[in-house]
C-alpha cells in the first residue's frame, strides 16, 4: 500500500510539472500570403487583407468585413509590397495571424 501511495504522488508531481510547462495563453499561430489586385492601392491592400482571412477561416472574414475585427484570431501588421500595374495596382503581402 505504501509503495502505491508513493507511486501515485510520483504521478502526480510529473503531471503537474508537465501542466506548469504549458503556458496559460497557448496560441497557434501561422504565416499566410497573398496578393490583391485593385485600380488604387488602398483597394489592393483591402484585397490582401481579404484573401489573408479568407484563406484563415470565412467567418472571421464575414465578421471583419461588416467591421467588426477578427474574434478569435489576432490579424497583426501586416506588410505590403506593391507595384503599379498596367491598370491599377498589384500588391503582395504578409501577415501572421494567431488564434487565440
Amino acid at each position: 500500500m505504501r509503495m502505491s501511495a508513493r507511486l501515485m504522488w510520483a504521478v502526480l508531481a510529473v503531471g503537474g510539472v508537465a501542466f506548469a510547462a504549458v503556458p496559460a495563453e497557448a496560441k497557434q499561430c501561422f504565416k499566410k500570403a497573398a496578393e490583391g489586385v485593385a485600380l488604387t492601392e488602398k483597394l489592393a491592400h483591402f484585397q490582401v487583407d481579404a484573401a489573408l482571412l479568407q484563406s484563415t477561416d470565412w467567418s472571421i472574414y464575414f465578421t471583419w468585413v461588416s467591421g467588426n475585427g477578427t474574434p478569435g484570431y489576432s490579424f497583426g501588421p501586416r506588410r505590403y509590397k506593391c507595384n503599379a500595374a498596367a491598370i491599377g495596382w498589384s500588391c503582395y503581402g504578409e501577415a501572421t495571424l494567431c488564434k487565440l
